[in-house]
């Protein structure tokens, strides 16, 4: 359903009761009764799945699969499926500058990536009291699936024109899968781009931002927006150049204080964070999970463009009493005034 997202971001900041955003769609296997790899393999298990996640909870927007094995598997990683977990991907295809040119940019629909095209297709249909986000990961990101995520960090400085090179093949691609995303009804994209995270503040700055920004500006629009994510340590260090890309709206980790990086967010611009997925939505209980959002939102609601969310993609077995714990602390903390 289209819908004008830059209205509905300034109706998402100016409420005084906001609705909570969180990264919350693998675990939609437990209300289907399937298995992850059932899941990642059926575009209209994951429509489905998407529909009662935003049937189950008052979410402000359905978020689709954050799945960051797809855009890899189609440039031709090996990845690894199982029943219980997200997707990961297995080794490296790119060894070298020779291998890097030879590297070819894949078209979007090759291995999964017309079937989550699809998903969201199906999942617009379902899904119109909302915003609906498709997932992607982002440049950097998927470059570093394919050079390797610890290689990458050294090749940055030691290879740097072979990075370049691979980010160049990798922004092409994912340019035209946002475009896909778009075309098939989505409001926009969550964006994950978490290895930059790992940087130092000048190599985010000169092999991550350029690339998402050049993308930003090739698909958002008032009526299609990017919301990017990072959930590495060092975001607050290289937050310049994380703004400087453009993107309508901003998600962080609770790898970070969130209330410290609130300070640096401009007063128009939503930030959204950052309850521990892992050790809270899927290890925690209702009571700890209560407590850990209470205290974000005590530290960080005061900013008007504060929207609390997860800190990243929920597990998908976490536990669904754990999920509605977080939403129940949400309602909570409104109806207190605080």
């Amino acid at each position: 359903m289209e819908r004008n997202m830059r209205t509905w971001l300034e109706e998402l900041k100016n409420a005084p009761v906001k609705k909570t955003m969180p990264i919350l769609s693998f675990p939609a296997v437990q209300l289907l009764g399937i298995s992850v790899n059932e899941l990642i393999s059926d575009s209209d298990r994951q429509a489905k799945g998407m529909q009662l996640v935003a049937e189950h909870t008052d979410a402000a927007a359905a978020v689709s699969l954050m799945d960051l094995s797809v855009e890899a598997e189609c440039f031709g990683s090996q990845i690894r499926v199982s029943d219980s977990e997200v997707p990961t991907v297995v080794g490296r295809i790119v060894h070298d500058e020779e291998e890097a040119r030879a590297l070819e940019v894949p078209k979007v629909g090759s291995a999964r990536s017309g079937l989550y095209v699809d998903a969201i297709r199906k999942a617009t249909e379902l899904i119109t009291d909302r915003p609906v986000f498709a997932g992607a990961i982002g440049p950097f990101s998927l470059a570093a699936r394919l050079l390797d995520v610890t290689e990458i960090m050294v090749e940055c400085y030691d290879e740097p024109d072979m990075v370049h090179l691979v980010m160049e093949k990798a922004t092409a691609f994912l340019v035209e899968y946002c475009k896909a995303y778009k075309e098939a009804g989505a409001n926009g994209i969550v964006l994950a781009e978490p290895v930059t995270g790992l940087l130092s503040p000048a190599l985010a700055e000169e092999f991550s931002a350029p690339y998402v920004k050049g993308l930003v500006e090739a698909v958002q629009d008032d009526n299609f927006i990017i919301i990017y994510h990072n959930c590495g340590n060092n975001t607050i260090q290289m937050i310049d150049s994380i703004l400087d890309t453009g993107a309508a709206a901003y998600h962080f980790g609770n790898a970070i204080d969130m209330a410290k990086m609130m300070e640096h967010i401009p007063a128009d611009t939503i930030a959204m964070g950052n309850v521990d997925p892992a050790g809270e939505f899927c290890n925690g209980t209702p009571e700890s999970i209560r407590t850990a959002t209470l205290q974000v939102m005590e530290a960080c609601c005061g900013y008007p463009n504060f929207v609390i969310s997860s800190g990243c993609d929920i597990p998908p077995r976490s536990k669904w009493e754990n999920i509605d714990a977080f939403f129940a602390a949400v309602k909570e903390f409104y109806e207190s005034g605080k």
